[in-house]
C-alpha cells in the first residue's frame, strides 16, 4: 500500500521525499515498479471476473456465499473469506431482500 501510495502521488512531491516519510527504501519503491504481476493478482483477476458474472446474473442479490459457490462449480478454487474480500474491494454488496407477505408490496394507498 505504501509504493502504491507513492506511485499515485510522486508527480506531487518527489519520490525520495515521500519514501522518506513512509519510512521505505527508494531503492525497494523502485523495485517494486518493476516487478511483474504476481501469480495472486493474476487469479484475483479472474475470480473477479468470475464473482461479477455471478453477481450481475443474480440480479445483485447474491452474497459471498452463493458467489463463492458459482465460482467453485466454475472450477475456481479459492475460500469463501477471498470472495468477501474481492467483493468488498470491488464494492459488490448485496441488496437486501424485500421482506413481506405476497402481493402486498406493490399495493399503494
Amino acid at each position: 500500500m505504501r509504493f502504491a501510495f507513492i506511485a499515485k502521488h510522486r508527480h506531487v512531491w518527489p519520490v525520495s521525499w515521500l519514501c522518506e516519510v513512509l519510512a521505505v527504501s527508494r531503492s525497494g519503491f523502485h523495485a517494486w515498479l518493476s516487478r511483474s504481476t504476481s501469480i495472486r493478482e493474476i487469479h484475483d483477476a479472474k475470480l473477479v471476473t468470475a464473482i461479477e458474472t455471478s453477481f450481475k446474473a443474480s440480479d445483485r442479490t447474491y452474497g459471498a456465499r452463493r458467489v463463492w459457490r458459482d465460482v467453485l462449480e466454475e472450477g475456481l478454487a479459492c475460500g469463501l473469506h477471498r470472495i468477501e474480500r474481492l467483493m468488498r474491494i470491488n464494492a459488490l454488496r448485496a441488496r437486501p431482500r424485500r421482506r413481506g407477505k405476497p402481493g402486498t408490496m406493490g399495493n399503494a394507498r
